[in-house]
């Protein structure tokens, strides 16, 4: 009998590489997949490869992601100046692209078969399982270490009994990484205490003296640093760089995870944020009020959609449309002065700048006059006055 496939979500990694071994075991012909969203270098990708065979699969593929998530995600992230509960940037919804490519890899290798190495404690198994589903509701998902519920120690002593002893060597912090940046959890971060300077792997203040960047965006999305043309998502990477050597973008925050339960983390993003403070000071210069009030709304409802697995719900759609609709006028130069952990806007430039002095000049000297605003008031702050009276 032909032993059944199935693809793994694989990053080279402990849960990862459980589930490879476990699921060989088991009998079926395991097929890696490494999407590599930011997180890896050359030497480790080759690494990760190595590894996936040594383990026993069959076939291992490696897949470059970096601008697809960009064009996809995170250029809406920007458009939308997206925060999930007002502070994170959503750095986990390569979750989406990962599970897009895992599919195409299974209908590739001819199987309905995929499996991530999430536990049954965390918001990555709501994403992983909704996003497949979503896309292909008549697959198998396969989540070995929620199904069995066992511990990173078992799994190690598992690997180790099969041959593949895992380092038990104690590491403080767990660390997830891609374009945005760097996640941390554990040690005195989930126990709600101040994390120590060893903890941050790019939000390091090397540099002393102030430092500006020219930031170009063409319809809400950045196309230029530095009068340089580059892609979204190398203009991401060379932002971490120069506003972490500032100590900019490290968040210390608490979240209302998908599952219910509250969460800590500690990320290190200092690119997209850097972006987003741009992006929200030229759309506050070239959008109406109206406009920007709305966004903000629209934004609010579109992350937490994005964070809590419900990507490909049509609706996110819709969002984006409006998203593209509004950025129209969003285009122009903003220069960002980098100093002492901040990062601010200090010169704004563009074609569709809603100020014009002379107009809003004449306009007072024709149309009315101080008399006629004493009346606005009076109107305008109505029902504050007739609130005190009836209140004391």
């Amino acid at each position: 009998m032909k032993n059944k496939k199935v693809i793994i979500g694989f990053s080279g990694g402990l849960d990862t590489s459980f589930c490879t071994v476990y699921l060989k075991e088991k009998g079926y012909d395991v097929v890696t997949v490494t999407v590599d969203t930011g997180g890896f270098s050359e030497d480790e990708l080759k690494e990760i490869e190595k590894k996936s065979k040594e383990l026993g699969a069959v076939k291992h593929y490696s897949i470059d992601v970096q601008e697809e998530f960009y064009q996809k995600i995170i250029s809406y992230i920007i458009k939308s100046n997206g925060f999930y509960e007002e502070v994170y940037p959503n750095m986990c919804s390569d979750r989406y692209i990962i599970s897009e490519k895992m599919i195409r890899t299974a209908k590739k290798e001819d199987t309905q078969y995929v499996c991530h190495g999430s536990t049954g404690q965390g918001n990555d198994q709501v994403r992983f399982d909704s996003a497949i589903l979503s896309i292909e509701p008549e697959f198998k998902i396969i989540a070995p270490i929620r199904k069995l519920g066992i511990t990173r120690e078992e799994e190690q002593d598992y690997l180790g009994k099969k041959g593949f002893p895992v380092s038990k060597e104690y590491k403080k912090y767990t660390i997830n990484q891609n374009i945005f940046g760097y996640t941390h959890s554990g040690s005195e971060i989930d126990n709600y205490k101040e994390p120590g300077e060893e903890a941050y792997a790019v939000c390091k203040k090397t540099k002393q003296d102030p430092e500006y960047v020219d930031l170009y965006f063409k319809k809400g999305v950045p196309v230029k640093i530095n009068d340089k043309i580059m892609k979204g998502h190398e203009i991401i990477k060379k932002l971490n760089l120069i506003a972490g050597s500032h100590g900019f973008g490290k968040k210390l925050v608490v979240n209302n995870t998908i599952i219910g339960i509250k969460g800590r983390i500690l990320f290190e993003a200092p690119g997209i944020l850097a972006i987003i403070k741009a992006h929200t000071a030229l759309e506050k210069a070239v959008l109406t009020k109206e406009q920007y009030e709305l966004s903000k709304i629209i934004s609010n409802k579109y992350s937490n959609l994005l964070y809590s697995g419900k990507y490909y719900d049509p609706v996110v759609k819709n969002m984006e449309k409006f998203f593209d609709s509004s950025q129209k006028n969003v285009t122009g130069n903003v220069k960002l002065k980098f100093h002492d952990n901040e990062c601010m806007p200090v010169e704004i430039g563009s074609d569709y700048l809603l100020e014009a002095k002379e107009i809003a000049e004449y306009a007072q000297k024709a149309s009315w006059k101080g008399k006629d605003a004493e009346g606005f008031i009076k109107l305008y702050t109505m029902q504050q006055k007739i609130w005190s009276i009836k209140n004391g």
